[in-house]
């Protein structure tokens, strides 16, 4: 009876290991490359069919390579650097790319706790410089920001903290981020004190809709994705009461993947707030964008 017994039990412990298995592979692996991933801002190009008070443009592009620092896949320590570049061709005689945005930065990341796929959070620290490559004057003669070629130049850290989680009603995977951005006054132009806000909080929310059994087709990508992304900006900047909406900027981006295509898809993106193209910050822009996202995010 006893050796009936043992069997039954083994029976039973590996009948669980098996279904616990069958479960988590029906789950999306979420590692730190991919959690980084979701974290850095995607690669696009905009079509030249802006709504909104956004200057008429042939396109904005964004182009934002990642390279990936760690000692082996599962670590959970990370470190991404990334090239950022901006650039905006307006629609003029000649087409010009003026003041484009150079973001240089390095970013580390750190996985708490175990890897459970469904559940976990992510410490995150950047360090980043934000220039436009000009030297001239920052103003005119008339007194206004020159925007052709008036020197723009910052740098910051931005710390945070990723929550990453999955739905099964949905089947999305979801993150929740927010974090502190911090521009040490010391570490921007003069100019740029009191205009330009220095300390930023940032929050936003990602959710990936994933296909219908997906455990069974190996690597896919999700069907489609919402992104909504908030900031507000907690120092005195321009005289601004604490609360005036001025300080707000918001944007909400719809991305969807058709199945035709292999590492591109469509979006469409609604912003408010002040304009992030460097020199172009005392901006309010109120648009409606559309364009094609270099989403490379698999699961």
């Amino acid at each position: 009876m006893k050796r009936y017994g043992y069997i039954l039990i083994l029976i039973q412990f590996f009948s669980q290991g098996i279904l616990g298995q069958i479960n988590n592979d029906s789950l999306p692996d979420l590692d730190l490359a991919k959690i980084a991933q979701v974290n850095q801002s995607d690669s696009y190009i905009t079509f030249p069919m802006d709504i909104g008070n956004l200057e008429p443009l042939m396109f904005e592009a964004n182009v934002n390579p990642s390279f990936v620092i760690r000692e082996r896949k599962e670590s959970n320590l990370m470190a991404v650097l990334t090239s950022q570049i901006t650039i905006r061709m307006f629609n003029e005689v000649s087409y010009p790319v003026r003041t484009p945005s150079y973001i240089p930065q390095i970013t580390i990341y750190y996985l708490m706790g175990d890897k459970n796929p469904t559940d976990h959070y992510t410490l995150f620290g950047k360090l980043a410089h934000h220039s436009n490559g000009q030297d001239g004057d920052f103003y005119n003669m008339d007194g206004n920001i020159n925007l052709l070629n008036g020197n723009f130049a910052t740098n910051f850290f931005e710390l945070g903290l990723i929550r990453t989680s999955f739905s099964k009603a949905l089947n999305a995977s979801k993150f929740f981020k927010s974090s502190l951005e911090v521009h040490p006054r010391s570490w921007m132009l003069d100019e740029l004190h009191g205009k330009y806000s220095g300390f930023r909080w940032n929050n936003a929310f990602f959710a990936y809709k994933l296909p219908v059994k997906m455990g069974h087709r190996g690597s896919v990508k999700a069907d489609f994705s919402l992104k909504a992304e908030t900031t507000w900006f907690l120092d005195n900047i321009n005289d601004w009461d604490t609360f005036d909406i001025k300080r707000f900027s918001a944007s909400l981006t719809f991305y969807y993947h058709p199945k035709f295509l292999e590492d591109i898809g469509f979006f469409v993106r609604y912003y408010h707030g002040t304009d992030n193209y460097n020199i172009y910050f005392q901006h309010r822009l109120d648009v409606i964008r559309f364009g094609i996202m270099t989403e490379l995010l698999r699961f």
